[in-house]
């Protein structure tokens, strides 16, 4: 089920009744007494581009349940976690997915994804260098591995890795 945060009415922390409060066209909902806020706001999300040559690693997600797209291709990625540095999120979730310590250098691409109405995020597209590892499967990705730009597995999950896939084919040119 989709809710509104104007759905909720009182405070999960001490339990006071909810202010509604506007900023922008986005409603927040703040807590008068111990300032807890609820808003709806996108999640950040940081996704690693290694290359070798023309090819690029992929992983097939294997994460079950709601919008998981478990079978699916996509350039390995995760979300930021609370306090976590946007490089070292990249570099931890790649790791977590593919067995590859990497040294994130540059950011590649940034999109505003759309495909999931439910839970949407703004995607962080690094480039990365392996430094170490090896290549391996995860809980969340069953298969990992190189393929090429022109030949890549379908169907891909998300339609920002092919804005992105499209980007480095064209550079490749």
């Amino acid at each position: 089920m989709n809710r509104s945060i104007t759905d909720f009415k009182f405070c999960p922390g001490c339990g006071v009744r909810l202010r509604v409060t506007s900023f922008y066209d986005n409603r927040i909902i703040r807590c008068p007494e111990c300032r807890f806020s609820l808003t709806r706001r996108p999640v950040v999300g940081v996704g690693v581009i290694v290359l070798d040559g023309n090819r690029i690693v992929l992983g097939r997600r294997n994460i079950q349940g709601g919008q998981s797209y478990q079978g699916h291709w996509c350039i390995p990625c995760g979300y930021l976690e609370w306090g976590e540095e946007v490089r070292a999120a990249a570099a931890r979730e790649f790791l977590e997915e593919t067995g590859l310590k990497v040294d994130v250098t540059d950011v590649y691409a940034v999109h505003s994804n759309f495909h999931n109405p439910y839970d949407l995020t703004v995607g962080i597209w690094f480039k990365a260098d392996v430094v170490g590892g090896e290549l391996r499967a995860s809980d969340d990705l069953d298969i990992v591995d190189y393929f090429p730009l022109d030949d890549l597995p379908e169907p891909m999950a998300f339609p920002s890795d092919l804005i992105v896939i499209a980007q480095l084919r064209s550079e490749m040119k």
